[in-house]
């Protein structure tokens, strides 16, 4: 701001900004040996930044909700990150509708997912990237109006054998190996595909809607 001593301030008698007060003062300030040819007004150069253009990004993501894709994350296969993860899907399953129990059982078996990719594909690296995308989607020939939510996870770590992914059996008396029961049991499709030189989970629970809750 541009001032000198003994200059009156540049405020009204409300308070605000009076710019008749203004534009003289500056004038005065800035005035050269020569009389001045036209009158000066900073006001003109002080222009509010350009709006970033987000007509490209309304296209995008209309296109995702009509492709049903309501959320996808990135992460890195750091453990500190899975918190992120479930807050993020237990705030978007109680949107969709999902009853209290459901809410819990579907985060609960990502968490459990996430945490397999990290150990097992990862080999405990941190610094992996790993893909979640959640879309909505409905049960096929179904007479009611189920609905569905379906959650991919994508990394690019080592082929998975089909074979270590039965879990131990139950009755073995021994620590780990029961999460896949706990995805199993929490979700209603668990499937596995090697793509494009990356590996798939697919997880999908069904739902019937209940009064789904506001976004924020």
């Amino acid at each position: 701001m541009l001032c000198r001593a003994g200059a009156p301030p540049l405020v009204g008698k409300d308070g605000d900004f009076d710019r008749s007060i203004f534009d003289p003062q500056v004038q005065r300030v800035l005035k050269p040996d020569r009389e001045l040819q036209a009158p000066i007004s900073l006001m003109k150069t002080f222009r509010p930044p350009r709006q970033r253009d987000t007509k490209g990004d309304t296209k995008g993501r209309a296109a995702a909700y009509k492709n049903g894709l309501l959320l996808k994350l990135e992460l890195h296969s750091d453990p500190k990150l899975l918190c992120a993860v479930r807050g993020a899907l237990e705030r978007l399953t109680e949107v969709l509708g999902l009853s209290a129990p459901e809410c819990r059982s579907v985060t609960r078996a990502v968490d459990e997912a996430l945490t397999n990719i990290m150990r097992h594909c990862y080999r405990g690296r941190l610094d992996q990237p790993i893909e979640v995308f959640c879309s909505r989607i409905r049960r096929r020939a179904s007479v009611g109006s189920d609905q569905g939510l379906e959650i991919l996870l994508r990394d690019h770590g080592p082929a998975v054998d089909p074979a270590k992914l039965r879990g131990r059996r139950l009755d073995e008396i021994r620590p780990g190996g029961l999460g896949l029961h706990l995805i199993r049991q929490s979700m209603d499709t668990v499937q596995y595909r090697r793509t494009r030189g990356a590996n798939q989970f697919r997880l999908v629970k069904y739902f019937k809607p209940m009064k789904s809750r506001p976004i924020c």
